[in-house]
């Protein structure tokens, strides 16, 4: 997708993580990324200060606290990374009368609906790490009428520090892998929530804003895998690419503790996704050998 170079700028948080990259590489040069130390949601002054230095024309906040078992130790560093730190830069851009795009999570949902969940479903966090994401969607719904909340899953690339990535080192080291086989999610390239953010930008700065952009959507990965089913796929991938398959073996969850509890079923309909913006995300299945592709290209 190329972006017209017409407007100003789109800034996106979040630094070297995995979306900011996806970002960065698909959104030509209107994109600038900002981190730490230039911009550190621990230092809520450098929030408007970025915002008044670069006048963006439109915010993407992929910054977060994504350490998930960590955030059940460290409340208050999640609490400002999740909550207070997003709605602050939210009332900036508010100030500056600009959209505000901010990324959130499956894990303000417990898990145990049973079936995929909407928007209207109420949040029931289980975590520090969803309560403080799910807190941090009404505080920025709050701070800005224009803020758009994209609630994803699972996410991977073929850079950074994600599931895929660590499974394909894994199963180039180890013949046998456990794999928890109980937990059922959509698994999201950063690529795809990219070109859809993307796509979100491109429609308002073709149409205008919209008061029913103004809210939550789900953009994850479409079908359904475990963290098993995930793992599979991209070792099947890697082995198209010469590497030796290992034997995957599902375990159950109580088989691998960890300090936060992950929600045993997060899947997401991303239907309202489509109908407001037109967007359709791809097939996870389809986007896993993209990515896997992609890493042992540029390796």
């Amino acid at each position: 997708m190329t972006m017209s170079s017409s407007t100003g700028p789109i800034l996106v948080t979040g630094g070297n993580g995995q979306l900011a990259t996806s970002l960065q590489n698909l959104g030509n040069e209107r994109i600038i990324r900002v981190g730490r130390p230039e911009f550190d949601f621990d230092r809520p002054e450098t929030i408007t200060a970025t915002v008044e230095k670069y006048k963006p024309s439109v915010v993407v906040n992929a910054a977060a606290w994504t350490a998930v078992d960590l955030a059940e130790t460290e409340k208050d560093g999640a609490e400002r990374a999740n909550n207070s730190g997003p709605a602050a830069l939210a009332a900036a851009c508010a100030k500056a009368d600009i959209p505000f795009i901010h990324v959130s999570t499956d894990y303000v949902f417990s898990g145990d609906k049973g079936t995929p969940y909407t928007e209207e479903d109420a949040t029931s966090p289980e975590t520090v790490y969803g309560s403080t994401k799910a807190e941090g969607e009404q505080a920025v719904l709050t701070a800005n009428i224009k803020s758009i909340i994209l609630r994803t899953s699972w996410v991977y690339s073929a850079h950074g520090k994600n599931f895929v990535r660590t499974m394909i080192n894994a199963g180039a080291k180890n013949p046998v892998l456990k794999v928890v086989g109980d937990q059922k999610g959509n698994p999201t390239s950063s690529d795809d929530l990219a070109e859809a953010i993307l796509a979100i930008i491109a429609l308002i700065e073709r149409d205008g804003w919209k008061p029913e952009y103004r809210g939550i959507f789900h953009a994850s990965g479409t079908g359904e895998t475990t963290w098993h089913g995930l793992a599979v796929a991209a070792l099947e991938d890697a082995a198209k690419h010469g590497r030796t398959m290992p034997q995957v073996n599902a375990i159950r969850t109580e088989d691998w503790p960890t300090p936060a509890k992950r929600p045993q079923d997060s899947r997401m309909d991303n239907s309202k996704l489509h109908r407001i913006f037109g967007v359709k995300m791809p097939d996870w299945r389809h986007s896993v050998t993209r990515i896997v592709h992609k890493l042992f290209s540029e390796a």
